[in-house]
């Protein structure tokens, strides 16, 4: 799927802390390199798009040439069994942390209109994910990541 069409988010505002301390993504550890990178990006564009204020002060060279501000608190990469992407799911839910998904079928087609509709016919217990992001608290989100391993 195209790195614009594949991202589900929550939809809880009052979730969404106003300035996050922690951002973080879980991938399915079974994913390949490419199928893993093209989660991640998703993911991440979908995370600054939800929180703005992580995006840091623009990069000016030596040459007085701006660039775009890069996030400054990091994005860890991480990895865990499918199972485990589900259940932290759940607990971003039960604690009112942010989360950005990316379900399996958002790598089965380039079509966004077919992959709301694929998602949307799944009860949210039947989504597989390939990938997660958990924004929100320092503490709460580390405690929640705490058993997953550094991606790759």
């Amino acid at each position: 799927m195209s790195s614009s069409s594949a991202v589900i988010s929550n939809n809880v505002p009052d979730a969404i802390p106003n300035q996050p301390e922690r951002c973080v993504i879980i991938l399915n550890e079974a994913l390949p390199a490419g199928k893993a990178v093209n989660a991640a990006a998703v993911i991440a564009l979908t995370v600054g798009q939800r929180h703005p204020m992580l995006v840091g002060a623009p990069l000016i060279d030596a040459d007085n040439m701006e660039y775009p501000g890069l996030i400054p608190i990091g994005i860890p990469v991480l990895s865990a069994p499918a199972q485990t992407l589900n259940t932290l799911s759940d607990r971003c839910r039960q604690q009112g942390l942010d989360q950005v998904i990316f379900p399996l079928e958002g790598q089965a087609t380039n079509d966004y209109a077919g992959f709301c509709q694929a998602v949307r016919a799944l009860p949210s217990g039947e989504i597989q994910l390939l990938g997660i992001a958990i924004i929100g608290n320092k503490k709460a989100v580390r405690k929640l990541t705490a058993r997953c391993a550094l991606f790759g």
